[in-house]
């Protein structure tokens, strides 16, 4: 995403307008997620040339991440909009391909612990099924975030000491079109909202989450397709950004 907006523009506001105009509002969606990138905020912008191996954080602490060879990165989707494609890989693949993931070094900026939590991420896609962003799988020490896509609904957890909460969004949204998730963990619920539509809200306390493990964008990095699936998303990214609160 190449357009910078004011700070006082609102992510999820303009992300509801592209669903009204979407050739027009593409560019404005991308500049009011890229302004809310200030304080203890990851954000990438998915802006690399094609070939990137490279994807820069733009936050004021930046913690970059490793594009794999799979994905195809520079992909102009018009309107002032750059980012990542990953090809679809069908669900009966025999072998693991990590080369389709980008992922992003564990840190302390980057484990929630036990703040308010956000992950942000702007995708489309066609396909029913695939993991958009997580840190962590189902057995880590320490806990796991995901957001994934089951028959198409996005749904978003964060399992922690205290347990885990998640809540799902009632329609699929794989109709090809962008769509800005906006996942939110705090002390006793998780929330998620579809392109600034009134947030589903579950409530719960997962407690501290601190794990060793990368962030992965587009699938699992520790699986192996026999007994344990690596679920890889087909489509378009075009922004991320994990922030704490």
């Amino acid at each position: 995403m190449r357009i910078r907006a004011n700070l006082a523009l609102i992510a999820c506001t303009v992300a509801a307008a592209a669903l009204a105009a979407p050739a027009q509002a593409a560019s404005g969606a991308a500049a009011a997620l890229s302004s809310s990138c200030g304080g203890d905020t990851h954000c990438y912008d998915m802006n690399e040339g094609p070939g990137a191996g490279v994807m820069r954080d733009t936050g004021k602490s930046p913690v970059n991440g490793t594009i794999g060879s799979e994905v195809k990165t520079g992909v102009s989707f018009g309107g002032g909009v750059t980012g990542y494609t990953f090809p679809r890989l069908a669900p009966s693949i025999t072998s693991p391909h990590p080369e389709h993931l980008v992922t992003i070094p564990d840190s302390a900026s980057v484990d929630p612990g036990d703040r308010p939590y956000t992950i942000t991420i702007r995708y489309r896609t066609t396909n029913a099924f695939g993991n958009l962003i997580q840190k962590g799988q189902s057995a880590t020490a320490g806990g796991q975030f995901k957001i994934q896509l089951p028959k198409g609904r996005p749904s978003c957890y964060f399992k922690g000491s205290s347990g885990r909460v998640g809540i799902g969004w009632s329609v699929a949204i794989n109709d090809g079109r962008w769509h800005t998730l906006v996942c939110t963990r705090t002390a006793d619920r998780v929330t998620l909202s579809v392109d600034g539509a009134r947030a589903r809200v579950k409530n719960g306390v997962s407690g501290t989450l601190n794990n060793s493990s990368k962030v992965t964008i587009a699938g699992k990095s520790n699986c192996d397709q026999i007994k344990t699936t690596c679920d890889y998303f087909g489509g378009d990214v075009d922004f991320v950004s994990l922030s704490k609160g």
